[in-house]
This record gives C-alpha cells, sequence and structure tokens, in this order.
C-alpha cells in the first residue's frame, strides 16, 4: 500500500490543483518518505510542487483508493499569490470547487473534494 501525504489548499471557494505532464489533475501531495510525519510530507510536497509555504496543517481524513491510503491535510499558505508549478508539476490552477468533477481527475480526487466542501 502506498501511503500519501494530499493536500486541500482553498480560497474563496476554489481549490488549488496541479497537473504533470500527460496527467490528469490531481490535489498536491506525494510520498511520505521514511521517518516523516504525514504532516511534514504535506508542507514538503506543498512547497515542492508550488512554491507555497504552509502556516497551519489541518489533519481531515485518511481515505483509501486503489492500493493508495491518502492523509488528507487543509492547509492555509501564507502568500496565495506567489503559487507556480515546481519540479515535475507543469500547471497549478485555483479551481472552483463545485466543478472539479468536470475535470479530467481521479475518483480519489473527486472523493476528496466532496469530503471537504461537506465541512464547508
Amino acid at each position: 500500500m502506498k501511503i500519501r501525504a494530499t493536500v486541500i489548499c482553498e480560497q474563496d471557494r476554489h481549490i488549488l490543483l496541479v497537473r504533470k505532464p500527460k496527467c490528469r489533475w490531481t490535489l498536491p501531495g506525494g510520498k511520505v518518505e521514511r521517518g516523516e510525519s504525514h504532516a511534514a510530507a504535506a508542507e514538503r510536497e506543498l512547497w515542492e510542487e508550488t512554491g507555497l509555504v504552509v502556516d497551519q496543517v489541518l489533519y481531515l481524513m485518511a481515505l483509501t483508493a486503489g492500493d493508495t491510503e491518502h492523509h488528507v491535510f487543509e492547509a492555509s499558505v501564507i502568500d496565495v499569490d506567489r503559487v507556480h508549478p515546481h519540479n515535475e508539476i507543469i500547471d497549478c490552477i485555483w479551481h472552483p470547487l463545485e466543478s472539479v468533477a468536470n475535470l479530467n481527475v481521479s475518483e480519489a480526487t473527486v472523493r476528496i473534494v466532496k469530503a471537504f466542501q461537506r465541512r464547508l
């Protein structure tokens, strides 16, 4: 089972999505390294993929999809306007929460976003 830290950044009912070359849109995040906490992995992955620095993270839930266990965090960031694609990420967008399912996204992304919307 893959363990992944997944991050939701929400701003004015828009969430941050990222995309690698020739891939679907997804929430920022990635593999939890050996000896790293899930929260630390969430902060690191968000910075590595978007350049955003986390102010605070809040653990929301665990969700299993296929062979991946997502540990989902809501992150408040210091400067949302500084977002830019970094490393393997080629694009970042702030997309309306209500229409994420209309994009080319995974079922896990849709499930995580729907669960997040229920708490707003």
